[in-house]
């Protein structure tokens, strides 16, 4: 289970933090940046989290034992956050996953990747074109990454795995060892032995519908650029190509028919600055020379602070209790209202977060839960 620079004990403490209550992404960088390391963060939580109005537990020993035999017998391995592997274009988005499951080859994470996403209910010139698409890209050297749904995704996979040289990273909603959809239970093996198949999700668990925007936030996080070959308005494909919006990539669209409801949500990501591209050559033309500058202008990048400050260790937390509400407002706004620093403020939400008593919302932003 361990890693080179990582103990067996620092690994499983950190499988432990991330899997207990109200503890994500945002709190475990920050109890790691407070206490220095996953172990010394297991110990501090019960008085964190104590404060409330009920005492706190973090996830039990047994449970995670039993996770980490789950991971080995499926064939997989965790890769965290700080391990050379971990990509390193998925790293620099805000909240990425810290830890996750994976199977396959995990350098192909680090090569040139384009994401490429669209409609469950494709039509079948989309699906064509998706297929030719990726296959074009990882002739290139691209590699493809989707997630696994029917449709475009799949057609995605297919075409990238046609390649000679090419490749394809899959990312699933579910546990590793959970194949879904269950029609794609091969492309999913396929995926596992010649490409990489990554899972944020313990083994085990079944997809929910929470799990899915999750999912889109790495399948964006991890390319130079994130294609969406057909969707319609509202739905997952435009949540993923407004996560890589946020994360400054590239986002690109296929246009299509204004009388084809599946086309719409591409021709509305043109109107709102994506890169009509129409070719593979297109689409290397514009992610080739990525410097993290993108060309497109849909959704302007979020304010970006530090979730985890270096003096984090050393600070008090602010009393910002009161400028809390149900609605989401801004972290730099309640530094700002505060007059506190960055560290302290973090501090405080930090400790409202484990006692259950914050929620976080996409673009930086909080509120009471």
């Amino acid at each position: 289970m361990s890693a080179a620079g990582l103990s067996q004990a620092e690994a499983f403490a950190r499988i432990r933090l991330l899997r207990s209550p109200n503890i994500g992404p945002v709190s475990y960088a920050q109890l790691l940046a407070r206490f220095g390391n996953a172990i010394g963060a297991l110990e501090a939580l019960p008085e964190l989290g104590g404060k409330g109005k009920r005492s706190y537990r973090a996830a039990p020993v047994d449970r995670i034992e039993r996770e980490v035999e789950s991971v080995r017998a499926a064939g997989s391995k965790y890769l965290f956050h700080d391990q050379p592997d971990y990509p390193a274009l998925l790293g620099e988005v805000a909240g990425a996953p810290p830890i996750v499951t994976y199977r396959g080859d995990a350098s192909l994470a680090a090569k040139p990747c384009v994401a490429m996403v669209g409609a469950r209910n494709a039509s079948a010139a989309a699906v064509k074109l998706a297929r030719e698409l990726a296959g074009e890209l990882a002739s290139a050297g691209w590699v493809v990454a989707s997630g696994l749904a029917r449709g475009i995704d799949g057609a995605a996979h297919e075409g990238a795995l046609a390649s000679s040289v090419g490749s394809t990273i899959g990312v699933i909603a579910s546990g590793i060892d959970i194949a879904y959809p269950p029609q794609h239970e091969a492309l999913q093996e396929r995926i596992a032995q010649e490409g990489l198949l990554i899972a944020e999700q313990p083994p085990g668990t079944e997809p929910r519908g929470s799990h899915f925007p999750s999912r889109n936030r790495i399948i964006a996080g991890l390319a130079a650029g994130t294609l969406v070959v057909e969707a319609a308005p509202k739905s997952g494909s435009l949540i993923t190509a407004r996560l890589a919006g946020e994360a400054g990539r590239e986002v690109m669209a296929i246009p299509g028919s204004p009388l084809d409801a599946r086309s719409q949500g591409c021709n509305h990501l043109i109107r709102e600055g994506a890169v009509l591209v129409q070719s593979a050559d297109d689409i290397i033309e514009l992610v080739s020379g990525f410097d993290g500058v993108p060309r497109s202008t849909f959704r302007e990048p979020v304010s970006e602070f530090d979730h985890a400050p270096e003096d984090l260790a050393d600070a008090e937390p602010a009393d910002i209790a009161s400028l809390l509400t149900s609605a989401p407002i801004a972290i730099d706004e309640l530094i700002r209202q505060s007059g506190e620093t960055a560290a302290s403020v973090q501090l405080a939400l930090l400790e409202l977060e484990i006692r259950g008593q914050l929620e976080r919302h996409a673009g930086g932003k909080v509120s009471l839960g």
